[in-house]
């Protein structure tokens, strides 16, 4: 866990609300966190990479697969390696806006 004065991970987030808030799908905490950490740490390919690839690992029911998929994967750290951080700064937002969509249409009312 990181310590109290230094940057916190989005997994530290995540451990620390038990991947849970109130109202909220249960990974869209964490997967919300995962694209802003993602989106912070353009410069870092091999971290967004890594970042991806666990946002691969989650389910997105409005599009009934991967809230990345491998070819959006693929273009992303196509275009970081490429140095457009621009272009995938933006498809990333745009992945998040999608999958919060998503994750408000499947949560129950309350």
């Amino acid at each position: 866990m990181a310590d109290e004065t230094g940057p916190e991970s989005a997994g530290d987030r995540a451990y620390r609300r038990r991947f849970t808030t109130k109202g909220v799908d249960k990974h869209a905490d964490y997967a919300v966190d995962l694209f802003h950490e993602a989106e912070q740490n353009l410069a870092d390919v091999a971290r967004v990479n890594r970042i991806l690839l666990e946002l691969g690992r989650f389910y997105n029911p409005l599009t009934d697969g991967a809230i990345v998929p491998l070819a959006m994967r693929q273009r992303i750290v196509g275009l970081l390696e490429r140095g457009d951080h621009e272009e995938a700064a933006t498809l990333l937002r745009d992945l998040l806006s999608a999958y919060t969509r998503a994750a408000a249409t499947d949560t129950p009312a309350p």
